[in-house]
């Protein structure tokens, strides 16, 4: 028993160090950001990763020197056990204070494990989300205006939780995206409350929103589109107030193609094993997503 305990204890000291020279190395990467941000072009030229699923990190910090952000207030939902988010670096680094909300089992004792929660005030909201409680949960926990950052990705009904959230609720929005529904499509997954997108359909083809849909949706809530991370699941927005800030050139906003190029797997055939969009091909066609245009459930191959 004893020596189970000290083990779990050294581990832990192990991940907290590792930890740390993850962020010594950020920290030097956002020196460089800093010396360099009137100097950046494009967005592919803030890219680094800390703590953030690809380089979200530099995006994010990117934007927060340019609209000269201090003390900053976020909301983060969908971040498992927040191991691998996008306002971890954030809370490690920064003066601040965030909502995280995601249904991960013992998410709070998780987090305790590996995060100094002592360095700044966290709010964790353990449970599931959909878009008629929202809202209520942000209001609840005092979170529902003065935002900074504002970040969505739960790999379902983003859109329909989109929509119910208040117009320019943070300065910087970031929410993910379905690639595989194109550059042209306004489609997205169906408002089901407890979506999951493999029971949904085998492949996990139906998630989100198509990128042209959350633009839209994004522009009339008083956001500008600036760009998506490398891997082109997320996208990034600014509201329209603060976007002559934003220094490099913006995307093509007639041309979605380049932010819609699937560049990993994402879905499983029959046997469960993550392949490519061609071999499950056929498989997709007859799955019914929701049109946005015509407001309502359609075959995908029908859009």
């Amino acid at each position: 028993m004893l020596k189970k305990l000290i083990r779990k204890i050294l581990n832990r000291l192990f991940l907290r160090k590792f930890d740390d020279i993850k962020v010594q190395k950020g920290q030097l990467f956002e020196r460089h950001l800093e010396q360099n941000l009137n100097k950046i072009t494009s967005i592919e030229e803030t890219f680094f990763k800390v703590f953030s699923q690809d380089y979200e990190d530099g995006i994010i910090q990117y934007l927060i020197k340019s609209l000269s952000l201090k003390n900053i207030k976020f909301v983060e939902i969908g971040t498992q056990d927040y191991s691998e988010s996008n306002t971890r670096y954030i809370f490690e680094t920064m003066r601040c204070e965030g909502l995280i909300i995601d249904p991960t089992p013992n998410l709070k004792k998780k987090i305790n494990s590996f995060l100094r929660t002592w360095k700044n005030t966290l709010t964790i909201h353990n449970d599931f989300i959909n878009s008629n409680n929202v809202v209520e949960i942000i209001e609840k926990n005092s979170f529902e205006k003065n935002l900074d950052i504002f970040s969505l990705d739960i790999d379902g009904i983003d859109y329909w939780i989109l929509e119910k959230l208040p117009k320019k609720i943070a300065k910087i929005f970031i929410i993910e995206y379905n690639p595989y529904f194109g550059s042209k499509k306004e489609i997205c997954a169906p408002n089901i409350e407890y979506f999951d997108r493999f029971k949904y359909h085998s492949t996990g083809f139906c998630w989100g929103a198509s990128l042209k849909a959350i633009i839209k949706l994004m522009k009339q809530k008083g956001y500008t589109f600036i760009g998506t991370n490398n891997l082109n699941v997320n996208s990034f927005f600014v509201q329209d107030e603060f976007i002559s800030k934003i220094g490099f050139n913006l995307p093509n906003l007639n041309d979605l193609s380049k932010h819609t190029e699937v560049k990993f797997n994402l879905l499983k055939n029959k046997n469960g094993r993550l392949v490519s969009l061609n071999e499950v091909y056929n498989d997709i066609q007859n799955i019914n997503v929701y049109n946005l245009n015509k407001q309502k459930l359609m075959p995908f191959n029908e859009t």
